[in-house]
């Protein structure tokens, strides 16, 4: 009697007990004789095929049944339990020659598959409302905020040029944090942005220190009256560098502006000393200077200060190293006391940190001159909010010099909705 040849593929198998139906003689004696030669039985599987999932067919007739999971003995295991089994277990039915449960031979690994993703962080949202009005308008409330908590602390802490070293660190950290956030890319700079960068660094800080000294020489509404003619600085400056030319409309709605700025801080003595006036012309020269050169930079084709908060955590580490040897010198840091920075300072620093973000934002969108007449209507509001904050009294006189910048800022802001000429740096000035 002749065997079908079986084929697998699979490593040996550990043997389970097993028995073989029937008592065929001649299966035994042919299995005594395999068994004397095993390298017939080497011969006759092939290792190359895997016969052991095959389902096995009861009768010719009968169609396989996927779900039978009962394999045929193998050649070599049916000659080796015939050779040891005893007649008992001849006679019992075959148990399967796969378990079911998987033997080590059988078990199959999963698929080494790439690691999965580590799930990202929500990032802060970085794309903020590009409309000119809605920077203006967080422009004014972080201003006018500051400004009236800013005479509430210096009330307390005295130090003006160490309470700018605290804004400018407040920029510093408040961009780090910002940039690891990924709200914006840090740039890298090349040689001539970096010369370019710590000039504006420079002006920057003298502006501070000019305008805080000369404060201290004349009186507060000497000094909003010389202030008030920044915008006249801003259209010489822009003529004579940049070669900008505005136009007749924007010069007369200037008149109002400064006239009303004017009238709205009348009511003191107008006290001055010969150095303190060439201070404050100075300092708002260096007002006028300041504003032209960020919006310069924040101009085509400089995308690298493109970005408000990527110019911000630049220029912020410069300007507290400027303001810091300031202090130092002016002899503020040896009077500081570490009980002096409370609370109040630290969120008037915050404070800082946000105005700076929606300056340059607005600056970038309004323009130069449009900023500078934003910031004498500023000036006018912080009068207004003034008067319930500190008790001030408001005259006919100063009714009247209110009336006249908000209407100058209306007229300004319509000529430079209505005007497709805005001011235009000249790129070889930093590049």
């Amino acid at each position: 009697m002749s065997f079908p040849s079986r084929r697998s593929t699979t490593a040996r198998k550990p043997l389970l007990p097993m028995s073989f139906a029937g008592n065929d003689s001649a299966l035994a004696s042919n299995a005594s004789a395999t068994l004397s030669n095993p390298f017939k039985i080497t011969q006759r599987i092939n290792l190359n095929t895997d016969t052991s999932t095959r389902p096995r067919k009861e009768k010719e007739n009968e169609p396989p049944q996927a779900h039978n999971l009962i394999a045929p003995p193998t050649l070599r295991s049916r000659s080796f339990r015939l050779a040891h089994a005893s007649l008992h277990q001849r006679r019992e039915p075959p148990f399967p020659a796969v378990s079911p449960t998987p033997t080590p031979t059988e078990l199959c690994l999963p698929s080494f598959t790439s690691p999965a993703p580590k799930l990202e962080k929500p990032r802060l949202p970085t794309r903020l409302p590009d409309s000119p009005t809605f920077w203006l308008s967080m422009y004014f409330c972080f201003n006018l905020g500051l400004t009236i908590y800013n005479k509430c602390v210096l009330l307390r802490f005295p130090f003006p040029y160490t309470l700018s070293a605290i804004h400018a660190l407040f920029g510093t950290l408040g961009g780090s944090l910002l940039a690891k956030r990924g709200c914006f890319a840090p740039p890298r700079l090349n040689l001539r942005e970096t010369v370019v960068l710590v000039a504006f660094s420079v002006l920057y800080a003298v502006n501070i220190a000019v305008s805080n000294v000369s404060l201290q020489l004349v009186t507060v509404p000497f000094h909003q009256v010389v202030r008030a003619s920044t915008p006249i600085f801003t259209i010489f400056f822009a003529r004579l560098l940049f070669g900008t030319h505005s136009s007749r409309a924007k010069k007369i709605s200037l008149i109002p502006v400064v006239a009303g700025v004017g009238l709205a801080t009348f009511g003191d003595k107008y006290y001055f000393t010969p150095t303190g006036l060439l201070l404050t012309l100075l300092g708002t020269l260096l007002a006028a200077l300041k504003t032209l050169f960020t919006h310069a930079l924040q101009s085509p084709p400089s995308p690298t200060f493109a970005d408000p908060l990527a110019l911000l955590s630049l220029l912020s580490p410069l300007a507290l190293a400027h303001c810091a040897l300031l202090a130092h010198l002016s002899g503020e840091l040896a009077r500081v006391r570490p009980a002096d920075l409370s609370f109040l300072v630290l969120v008037n620093g915050a404070l800082a940190f946000g105005l700076n973000v929606v300056s340059f934002g607005a600056n970038r969108r309004v323009g130069a001159l449009g900023m500078t007449v934003a910031a004498n209507v500023k000036q006018v509001l912080a009068v207004v909010c003034a008067v319930g904050v500190f008790g001030l009294r408001i005259e006919g006189l100063n009714a009247l010099g209110i009336a006249l910048t908000l209407g100058g800022g209306a007229w300004y802001a319509c000529v430079e909705s209505s005007s497709n000429v805005s001011l235009q740096p000249i790129h070889a000035m930093y590049y």
